[in-house]
C-alpha cells in the first residue's frame, strides 16, 4: 500500500477537562475490593494509567467529533466549506441511523458538497479513515478530507462500575470487565489533501502502509451498544498474546513496502493500552522503546482517538520534527492490524 501525493495538512487533538485518576476509581470500588479482599493501587500498578479524561454527562460523540473538528479547521488554510470528504471513525457513535458524521458534519458547518460518511473498525478507525482519505486523494476523487474520531468512554466506565458493584461477581468473574476501567474520552482530527494544495517546502506526507486480519481472535475483546454506551468485555491477557503476533507479523510486511527496518524511524506512535502492552509489543518487534511517545499515563486507551492524539501531541511537544520518519503502529480488536509510515 503506497501513497503518491496524500498528506496530512492538519492535525488537532481535543481534550475532555474532567480528570479520572485511577485512585478514584478505585474509590469508588471500595465495596468491591473489600469483599474480595483486593489490594487498592492495582489498577495503576497493572496499566501505568494514573488518569484518564471524561466529557461531561450527556456529551454526543458527534459532540466531540465536531469539537475536533472545528479545531483542525482552526489550524488549517481550507475552509469548511472546501471539505470534499468526512468521515466519522469513532467507536462511539450517537445512534445506528443516521450517520454520526451526519450531526457532526452539521455541528461543523461543513459544506453540502460533501461526501460524508462513518467508518468503525474498533481502535483503528482512525488510521483507516487516514488510508481512505488518501486512497481518494491519489485517486483524483477529492481534493481535501477531513477524518475525525469522537470517543466518549464515560458511558462505557460508568456502567461497568454499576455492575461490578452489584454483581455478584468473584475474582475471575470480574477480570473480563477490568480493561473498561482503563478507558478514557478523547477527540482528534485530521485534514488530508493533495500535495499540489500545499505551499512549497517540508510537507506531512503518507507514505506507505501494510495490513493485516487475524480474525479468529474476534472473540477476544467485544462490545455491544446498552443505552448511551457499551456493555464489553475482554480477554486482556489473550488479547495481548494475540495482538503483539500479528503486529510482530504486520511489522515484517511494513518493512518491505517501505523499505525501511527498525532503525529508520525516529519516532514510534503506538495505540495507546498500558505499559505491559507496550513493552511487550517493543520488544517482541525488536524496537528502540526510546524513540516511542506514550500519552496513556494521563490519557488512558481513548480507543480509534488514541493513537492519532499521541502524534498530535507529540507534534505539538516538539518531539517529532520535520522530515522525521514516524511509524504509526495500529492494533484493533478484531484482531486487525494498520501500519503506516510517514514522513513529517
Amino acid at each position: 500500500m503506497h501513497f503518491q501525493h496524500a498528506c496530512i495538512e492538519s492535525l488537532a487533538a481535543v481534550l475532555p477537562d474532567e480528570i479520572w485518576t485511577s485512585h478514584q476509581i478505585e474509590a469508588r470500588l471500595q465495596p468491591l475490593y473489600d469483599r474480595l479482599k483486593l489490594p487498592t493501587g492495582r489498577l495503576e500498578l497493572m496499566t501505568g494509567i494514573k488518569e484518564r479524561r471524561m466529557w461531561a454527562a450527556g456529551t454526543r460523540p458527534s459532540d466531540a467529533s465536531a469539537r475536533a473538528g472545528r479545531a483542525v479547521l482552526d489550524q488549517s488554510r481550507f475552509k469548511p466549506t472546501e471539505i470534499d470528504a468526512f468521515i466519522h471513525c469513532a467507536v462511539s457513535r450517537d445512534m445506528l441511523e443516521p450517520a454520526t458524521a451526519a450531526f457532526a458534519h452539521n455541528k461543523i458547518g461543513l459544506g453540502a458538497h460533501t461526501q460524508l460518511f462513518d467508518l468503525s473498525n474498533a481502535c483503528l478507525g482512525f488510521l483507516n479513515g487516514l488510508v481512505t482519505l488518501g486512497a481518494m486523494v491519489d485517486a483524483g476523487h477529492i481534493r481535501c478530507g477531513l477524518v475525525v474520531s469522537g470517543e466518549n468512554g464515560r458511558p462505557l466506565v460508568e456502567q461497568t462500575l454499576a455492575h461490578l458493584l452489584t454483581a455478584p461477581l468473584d475474582r475471575n468473574a470480574i477480570k473480563p470487565f477490568f480493561a473498561n476501567l482503563t478507558i478514557g474520552s478523547g477527540a482528534v482530527g485530521a485534514i488530508v489533501c493533495h500535495e499540489d494544495l500545499l505551499p512549497a517546502g517540508p510537507k506531512h506526507r503518507l507514505l506507505a502502509g501494510a495490513y493485516l486480519a487475524a480474525t479468529q481472535h474476534s472473540a477476544l475483546c467485544q462490545g455491544d451498544t446498552a443505552g448511551d454506551g457499551l456493555a464489553m468485555q475482554t480477554d486482556s491477557e489473550q488479547l495481548l498474546l494475540a495482538g503483539v503476533e500479528v503486529a510482530h507479523d504486520t511489522w515484517q510486511l511494513f518493512e518491505k513496502e517501505t523499505g525501511w527496518n527498525r532503525s529508520t524511524p525516529e519516532r514510534m506512535i503506538c495505540h495507546q493500552v498500558g505499559h505491559t502492552h507496550r513493552r511487550k509489543l517493543f520488544e517482541r518487534l525488536g524496537l528502540d522503546l526510546a524513540k516511542d511517545f506514550s500519552t496513556f499515563e494521563t490519557l488512558g486507551n481513548t480507543g480509534s482517538a488514541a493513537l492519532p492524539t499521541a502524534l498530535a501531541l507529540a507534534a505539538a511537544q516538539g518531539a517529532i520534527k520535520s522530515g522525521d520518519k514516524v511509524a504509526l503502529l495500529g492494533i484493533g480488536s478484531g484482531i486487525n492490524s494498520l501500519m503506516l509510515g510517514v514522513e513529517w
